[in-house]
């Protein structure tokens, strides 16, 4: 018997463009779980101009200052904690690549910062679920692919009205058999290996609309657990 798990989202954003996954992507989740590197999830880069001169720091706990940030010039954003920006700009010598303090830029658009610390706040909470091997409703198919690898089997619609269908992704697991027999000398008996087979251990199927993913389908071999619900990813305009 089936546990099903289903929630649809009510309102379908456009996606930005994911840049390729990396091979080390959990690891670097969990050595820097507060950091969100942008050019893996926004494209175009995001580009912020500078208003005043500002100091460069090596790591995003400003321990080690590299130089200053030199003003009127514009810079592309690499990353993100909730108190720091890595960017890639001109220092006051020569080119510079490091943590700044967020006070020192501006951007045209009204609510950028508003929409910025939003897609923070899910891109950290993706992120969590990403170094569980989870899933969460609202995800993209590339994050899906980021936590659970390619899927077992897919199936995909494609109307008018764009594009839906489903990944299924099945656990299997090495079972060991085993016969009893009898020594003939000593007339014990023991357990004798007699084959191995690979069964299902558990299956999830996402189902999705428009490259998000809208429901979940979770037999009841994976454990109880929650729906996870993220916020779709944002869209910026330049």
């Amino acid at each position: 018997m089936k546990t099903v798990l289903i929630t649809y989202l009510s309102v379908i954003l456009a996606l930005p463009v994911s840049a390729e996954i990396k091979s080390d992507r959990k690891s670097l989740l969990n050595s820097e779980p507060d950091v969100v590197y942008l050019e893996e999830i926004v494209d175009p880069p995001i580009r912020l101009k500078v208003i005043k001169e500002a100091p460069v720091y090596a790591d995003k706990d400003g321990n080690r200052r590299l130089g200053f940030l030199q003003t009127d010039q514009f810079v592309t954003l690499e990353g993100m904690t909730a108190k720091a920006y890595r960017v890639r700009g001109k220092g006051t010598r020569n080119g510079v690549a490091g943590w700044v303090a967020p006070w020192a830029f501006t951007h045209e658009q009204e609510d950028f910062v508003t929409k910025l610390k939003q897609l923070y706040d899910r891109q950290i909470a993706v992120n969590e679920i990403i170094a569980g091997g989870g899933i969460a409703i609202g995800m993209t198919l590339d994050e899906v692919s980021q936590s659970r690898g390619k899927p077992t089997k897919t199936s995909v619609r494609r109307t008018a009205d764009g594009e839906s269908g489903s990944w299924e992704f099945i656990d299997y697991e090495e079972v060991k058999h085993y016969i009893t027999r009898i020594d003939p000398v000593s007339r014990i008996a023991y357990r004798q290996l007699s084959h191995v087979t690979t069964e299902e251990k558990g299956k999830t199927v996402v189902e999705f609309e428009n490259g998000l993913v809208t429901a979940l389908e979770e037999n009841e071999n994976n454990g109880p657990g929650n729906v996870r619900i993220v916020v779709p990813p944002l869209i910026f305009r330049w």
